[in-house]
Parts: structure tokens; sequence; C-alpha cells
């Protein structure tokens, strides 16, 4: 979950003195013989750049080229012309390799869990069984945040583990998940991972991707199901919980199943692990924007790199006309936060040639259809 992915763009190290690039230029065009006819070549900066036509299939070149570009401390980018031929990018990207930090996890983990459970203490009632340990002295009394605290870190967890292990799983570099403790109502901002390599491919991106919303939804879904079972009517005076909230169209759909028509007068107190839930679908519903480097910004890339800035301007305008048309502060908040340190770019991956498989375009777009469906037009 990336509630904060503060813009990162790619920073190539310093480029060579003229003459040495010169004679690496060279010795890289050597290195790409039988993996690409070179027709043009030049140096723009730090970067080296060939155009011509692949001579193997664009997996097998990626694998050649990695190794021999890796020799001299470039690493190869592949990407489409307009008029059919191919560009490789020989980029002299620093170290990637991931230094682990267990102990800064950890630490920001436990601030995490205490930062939850006040705010399940503070703000989230609706369990009789926890709600009696408020009456404990503190620090017991924190105990009646659990159901909260619990369902919220568990839905951020399985998240960002799922962007972890899939990214493991295609060689990435990857940090461990830092979760963002915060003094406010849901007591968290989220979590974050860092990659600093690359992805190999479109397909690999996608699945990193969508691996952290697609898992944690199967978390939050059936917490929903369960938190609204536990919930009851009340008289709308006496409410709490996500009745506050917005409504998304799933949540509007899960409520009428466990209630029906809600009679005028009358709402739903929401058990504190409902209330988790709805704060794992809707902060999933704001990283599935195509934004940048937000996971729904990863899926539209790898769905299409030349209309990924396109949709992510055309969500800013969308956001900024929900604040025009609900009158909510929320939207103008969040699209500042898109605009001023999420921002609109996005490095390639190594193979921009590939495309996504059939079944992972119609996923693609399914995830980004999740957003009508998850996201309440007036959150809070």
């Amino acid at each position: 979950m990336r509630l904060w992915p503060f813009r990162r763009r790619r920073v190539p190290l310093p480029p060579l003195p003229a003459d040495d690039l010169l004679i690496t230029e060279e010795r890289l065009r050597h290195a790409a013989d039988g993996v690409l006819i070179v027709h043009d070549r030049q140096i723009r900066g730090p970067v080296i750049v060939f155009r011509g036509a692949l001579q193997v299939d664009p997996a097998r070149a990626v694998d050649t080229l990695l190794a021999r570009f890796g020799a001299f401390g470039y690493t190869p980018f592949l990407r489409a012309e307009r008029d059919g031929g191919v560009v490789l990018q020989a980029w002299p990207l620093g170290d990637t390799t991931q230094v682990p930090r267990p102990r800064l996890a950890l630490a920001l983990f436990a601030l995490t869990v205490l930062s939850t459970f006040a705010a399940g203490w503070a703000f989230f009632t609706g369990s009789d069984t926890f709600d009696a340990l408020r009456a404990w002295p503190f620090p017991g009394s924190l105990l009646s945040g659990a159901p909260f605290a619990l369902t919220l870190l568990t839905i951020l967890g399985v998240h960002e583990f799922g962007h972890y292990f899939t990214a493991r799983y295609y060689g990435a570099a990857v940090s461990l998940p830092y979760f963002i403790p915060a003094p406010v109502l849901f007591g968290t901002f989220g979590a974050i991972i860092r990659m600093r390599s690359p992805a190999r491919d479109r397909n690999s991106l996608f699945d990193i991707a969508a691996a952290g919303p697609l898992a944690g939804l199967m978390i939050a879904l059936p917490a929903l199901v369960l938190g609204l079972t536990w919930s009851r009517l009340v008289p709308a005076q006496t409410a709490a919980g996500f009745g506050g909230f917005g409504y998304s169209l799933l949540t509007h759909l899960f409520v009428h199943w466990r209630f029906g028509d809600v009679a005028q007068g009358m709402a739903v107190m929401t058990h504190p692990v409902a209330d988790a839930a709805w704060v794992g679908c809707f902060v999933t519903a704001l990283n599935l924007f195509p934004v940048g480097q937000l996971d729904g910004g990863r899926i539209a890339y790898a769905l299409s790199s030349r209309l990924h800035r396109v949709l992510g301007i055309t969500a800013f305008v969308v956001l900024l006309a929900l604040g025009v048309v609900t009158g909510s502060g929320n939207w103008f908040m969040f699209a500042a936060l898109l605009f001023f340190v999420v921002g609109f770019h996005h490095g390639p991956p190594l193979d921009d040639l590939t495309p996504l498989t059939p079944a992972r375009r119609r996923l693609a777009v399914a995830c980004l259809v999740l957003i009508v469906l998850l996201l309440p037009p007036i959150p809070i």
C-alpha cells in the first residue's frame, strides 16, 4: 500500500569523460552484436542510445544484454519506436541491491501497532466484548482497539507482502515493508516498500503491482462481511462506525445484503472489524488510481506506456471534479498529493516491447474498474 509513494526517478551515475564515453559506446555496440542490428547511435548525457532492429525475441535480448552490458556497468532498456524500430538505451545505473534494514522495519511496525490500537480505542466502538475493556486502566484499555487494529494491520501486511513476495519471485531488488504510524483517525498512513531495480517486462510489472491490492482485498472483503454480520441497526443519533464515512457501491451492496432497506431514523452501528475493512477498501481504491508509481499507475503503464501519463492526468482532473461536485475537501487534498508528491512519471521496465498477456490485460482493466466499486463519493 502506497499512501506516500514519494516521487523517485531513475538517477544514473555521473557521465564518464568524453573520450571514455566514446570508447564505452563502441564496446557496447559490439556487445549488442547478434542481438540488435544498429542503424544509429548517439550519446545523451550519461545514456548511450542505439536504434535498429532486433535479431532475437525481446526476452532473450534482455537476458543477453544484461550479461554483456553489466560487464561495463550498464543496464539495457528496450522500447519500441513509432516507425516499428527498436531503441536500446544503456543506462549507467548505480548499485540496485537493497540493504536489509529489519530493525527499522520492525520498529516502524511496532509503532504502527501502537498507533492503530490507540485509534481503535479512541474512535471505533461497536464490539461489546472489547468495549468493556475501555474501563481498564491505561494502557490496558488500549486492548479495546484490537478488533480494528488487528484487522487493519492484517490487510496492510498482506497487501505489502503481496508486492514483496511477487517482486522477490521476479528477482527484483525490494525492501521489506515499512509501516507508517500516524496520530490521525486510522492510526497509520499505510505502508510502503521500495523497489530499487526496474521490472523485467510489463507482465512482471503488472504482477508486482496488482499482487498487493488483490491480496489485500482477499482479507478486506471477508472482513467486511464478518464485520457487518456482527454489526447492528440502532437509532441514527447513536450510530457510530462507517456510517460516518462515505458509502461506496460495494459497501452499499454489502449493507443491503446484511440489513435490507434501512428504515428512516435508523443507521448501522458497525463493528470495528467492518470499520477496518472499510479503511482497507478505501485505501486500496486510492492506490488503484492510474497515476505515477501508485499501484494503479504501474498497472496502467503495463497496459499502455504511451497512455500512462494521459490516464494519470485524467484521474487528477476527475479528482478535482469530484471535489467540486461533492463539496468534499478530501478530493482536493488527495489531488494535491498526487500532483506535488506522486507526480505522473513512471520508469520503463527493461523490456518495454513485450505486451501484456490477454489474461493480464483483462485483469488490469478489472483492477481499474475496482476504483468505481470501492471509492465512496464523499469519504469522510
